[in-house]
């Protein structure tokens, strides 16, 4: 009897510092991962600010298959001075 392999649909966010830089990392994400669905850019404003300057930028990759290596978007991410939370 073969096992089947169990794949875990994942969200990868990438924190950015603006919206320049998110839109970079899309791009990126393309090129390097094969990404064909276009990431989700989306603002978020930091607890209690409301100026423009206090807001991280999310790039939002939707991994359903689980393809995504988790170790190369933190290398992606801290290229440019982000991060990356698996939700």
């Amino acid at each position: 009897m073969s096992e089947a392999r169990h794949v875990r649909h994942v969200r990868h966010v990438l924190v950015l510092p603006d919206r320049d830089t998110a839109e970079e990392v899309a791009e990126a994400l393309a090129e390097r991962f094969g990404v064909t669905e276009e990431p989700q850019l989306v603002r978020d404003a930091l607890a209690g600010e409301d100026d423009a300057e206090d807001a991280q930028w999310l790039v939002v990759v939707e991994d359903p298959d689980g393809v995504y290596d988790p170790a190369g978007l933190d290398g992606l991410a801290a290229e440019y001075e982000g991060w990356r939370e698996a939700e």
